[in-house]
């Protein structure tokens, strides 16, 4: 993802299965274990994922011109989320301090805080009532702050409007509209009907997440307690898998990442598209096929709107940071205004600061925005578990095979059910 693939491209999230876990008291206090004395004021170091944009370099070089004895340093990971959550939970595992602050996907914060790699923090040193509302809930665990949201991230239906346009049609809000415009305007124009990201990887864990949570279904209840065996459930899975099914859903978009279906949509090759806002840029552009002839709007859900699923990441200080205080400083003012709007200018990154949504210069720039702001605000979270990387898996497994025609949809959420179970009584 640049980090808004994240959910994003590979974003957003893992294939490594917690091996071990630490005791959740290591990061409790106001100060963070393993942290130098003194005032917790020094250099530091933050980890992410490759900057693809690289717009994240002069941000904290701005921040080192007015912080010579603070200054921050850059490490960039792998670009695939899978790689970079390995390195870091490995360092985090084993004890090592290198990193002192995480740019880290939202989905990672309960596992992390619950594991003690992250330190909580003192909710009074950031600007949280400027934020996006739903954006909070990710950076929370067990009703304590353990991150600050940076980026946030919602899914968007990109449509062909010129398609649509020329049968006198507007986009769709419903899922039967989606499907019946898929199934019968799309093969006229040589087109495949509907993609999202259905690899088996994190990605079709939000995709699969949003069709339940669009049908009014949950996966997990806020206590942990496995809910997905529901009538919702069935009915957001037997939505996808019924598509492949019935071919509005192409079988190519099994093998979809991010990027695999963004380029299908901007090569002209998709009627409907499930993707984060990074992908307006890339069909914009002067070698899209689409450029001029598509638009965005929210999801749509059995009856109406549908729910996305929040992407995006958070920042966190390790619970090892060498210099906490600082690191804090440090979060605060990526979080600002003035640099939350170059976080979408320099970046292409959705803020997470309300204001931005409704500036007229920012509008005119990214036409996508109020679209992104009304589908940021219906958001929900992933599942929250202190076993997350273990639930995704779970997800992915079943939802696949269900998409892929291995088994019933109904017979696949008993399964889910079942398996998710296996992994809470684990935690």
């Amino acid at each position: 993802m640049r980090w808004i693939r994240a959910a994003g491209r590979g974003l957003l999230v893992a294939a490594v299965v917690l091996a071990g876990h630490v005791s959740a008291g290591a990061g409790a206090g106001t100060g963070s274990a393993g942290a130098a004395p003194g005032d917790g004021r020094g250099p530091m170091t933050l980890a992410t994922a490759g900057d693809l944009t690289g717009y994240l370099g002069p941000l904290l070089e701005g921040w080192n011109r007015g912080h010579p004895d603070e200054r921050v340093t850059l490490v960039e990971l792998p670009d695939s989320a899978d790689e970079t959550r390995a390195q870091l939970t490995t360092g985090l595992r084993s004890g090592d301090g290198r990193y002192d602050i995480l740019n880290m996907d939202v989905a990672w914060t309960s596992e992390f805080a619950a594991a003690g790699w992250i330190a909580p923090l003192d909710a009074d040193r950031f600007p949280l009532g400027s934020f996006l509302p739903p954006v909070l809930g990710t950076a929370k665990y067990e009703d304590r702050l353990y991150a600050v949201p940076y980026v946030t991230n919602a899914g968007m239906l990109y449509y062909r409007k010129d398609v649509l346009d020329g049968a006198g049609e507007p986009p769709p809000r419903t899922w039967a509209e989606l499907e019946r415009q898929a199934r019968t305007l799309a093969p006229r124009h040589g087109l495949g009907g509907y993609a999202g990201q259905f690899l088996p990887y994190e990605g079709l864990t939000v995709n699969a997440t949003e069709a339940v949570y669009s049908a009014g279904g949950s996966i997990l209840g806020d206590d942990g307690e496995v809910t997905v065996d529901s009538p919702a459930a069935r009915t957001g899975l037997g939505f996808l898998a019924r598509g492949v099914r019935d071919g509005w859903i192409p079988r190519e978009a099994l093998t979809y990442k991010e990027e695999e279906s963004r380029q299908a949509f901007q090569d002209g090759r998709l009627l409907f598209l499930r993707n984060w806002p990074y992908a307006y840029a890339g069909a914009s552009g002067a070698d899209s096929r689409v450029a001029g002839k598509f638009g965005a709007v929210p999801l749509p859900g059995p009856d109406g709107p549908g729910t996305s699923v929040l992407g995006g990441s958070n920042l966190a200080v390790s619970a090892r940071a060498r210099h906490p205080e600082s690191a804090s400083d440090l979060i605060a003012y990526l979080t600002s205004a003035p640099v939350q709007r170059k976080v979408l200018t320099e970046g292409a990154l959705p803020p997470v600061r309300a204001e931005l949504y409704r500036d007229p210069e920012l509008i005119r720039r990214f036409p996508y925005l109020p679209t992104l702001r009304a589908s940021v605000l219906s958001a929900a979270p992933r599942p929250k578990s202190a076993r997350y990387e273990q639930v995704s898996l779970a997800v992915q497994a079943v939802v696949h095979d269900a998409m892929a025609q291995h088994q019933d949809p109904a017979e696949s959420v008993r399964r889910l059910s079942r398996e998710l179970s296996a992994v809470t009584r684990r935690g």
